[in-house]
């Protein structure tokens, strides 16, 4: 929206009482893809924001992970924000060593604030191919800009649409740093683990480089509007753990943003009974692969 648009009425895109999951989720588990919204009078919103969302902010986020039994968290900064990263700064400062950052910069940015955002907890940095989120990154400069990124110890981390992994996949491989692939890459769940672009993900995965999270079975499925489960989705990301338990990490997604619906935060933490039937599997994404990838303190 431009700088002069009318303001529009605020979303509100998460379940304010969830459902308390049966799931009793594993010591030290991990939420490692979150975003705060606001409040809006301490954060305010970027201008060229794509909605405007009802506040979201960290102490509710807390509440909502000592409802779930999540004890560490990786918030990673949103578009409602832009690159004015204070907002993810700041609950982290909050968090006491359980919550870490992905922040939002040019390829420009400076190395002193790299290294500034290194030291106040951020473990990587985030770039958006989704057309529909405003324009799209060019890839070449990010992978530039990868070799500034390991001097100071963070990551990459990617969210695009599922028929860009064709044209992503050889450039991002030439990243200096680890990749880390945003809801599964997007795919389209209710075609299944035969379609193209879930198969280069495959493909793309066996490069010990990039780690994916499997979160977003909710975005990438259908729901019929009285079913809580995410079928189609669980089936992807059953699949990708299966092959790659050590490099899958998982995520709520809260406060679910640009979602065709709310999702319960409590249904999506018993989905993983369904995802990582094997409590082994459990721990290692949700505890062990989280702990050593990002480094928490606490």
């Amino acid at each position: 929206m431009s700088a002069h648009s009318p303001e529009p009425q605020p979303v509100l895109t998460y379940l304010r009482q969830p459902s308390k999951p049966a799931l009793q989720l594993p010591a030290g588990a991990c939420d490692a893809h979150v975003h705060v919204f606001g409040p809006a009078s301490d954060y305010p919103y970027a201008p060229q924001r794509h909605m405007t969302p009802v506040d979201a902010p960290r102490e509710t986020l807390f509440a909502l992970h000592r409802h779930l039994g999540i004890e560490r968290c990786v918030i990673v900064q949103s578009m409602v924000h832009g690159q004015d990263n204070r907002v993810v700064e700041d609950a982290i400062a909050a968090g006491q060593g359980r919550y870490l950052g992905v922040a939002l910069v040019d390829v420009g940015v400076a190395d002193a604030e790299l290294r500034r955002l290194a030291a106040a907890g951020f473990r990587g940095v985030r770039f958006n191919f989704m057309q529909r989120l405003g324009a799209a990154s060019p890839v070449e400069p990010i992978i530039a800009l990868t070799r500034r990124l390991a001097e100071v110890g963070m990551h990459l981390q990617v969210h695009f649409e599922s028929a860009l992994i064709h044209m992503l996949a050889q450039p991002l491989a030439r990243s200096a740093v680890p990749v880390v692939i945003d809801h599964m890459g997007r795919v389209d769940a209710t075609l299944g683990a035969g379609h193209a672009d879930f198969q280069a993900l495959l493909r793309l995965m066996e490069n010990p480089l990039f780690r994916v999270k499997v979160s977003g079975i909710d975005r990438i499925d259908a729901l019929a509007p009285s079913d809580r489960r995410y079928a189609a989705g669980e089936a992807l990301a059953r699949e990708l753990v299966a092959r790659f338990p050590e490099r899958c990490l998982w995520g709520t997604d809260w406060p679910h943003p640009n979602h065709t619906h709310v999702p319960d935060d409590g249904a999506l933490v018993d989905a993983l009974a369904r995802v990582m039937p094997d409590r082994t599997h459990l721990e290692q994404v949700l505890v062990h692969n989280p702990l050593h990838f990002y480094g928490f303190s606490a």
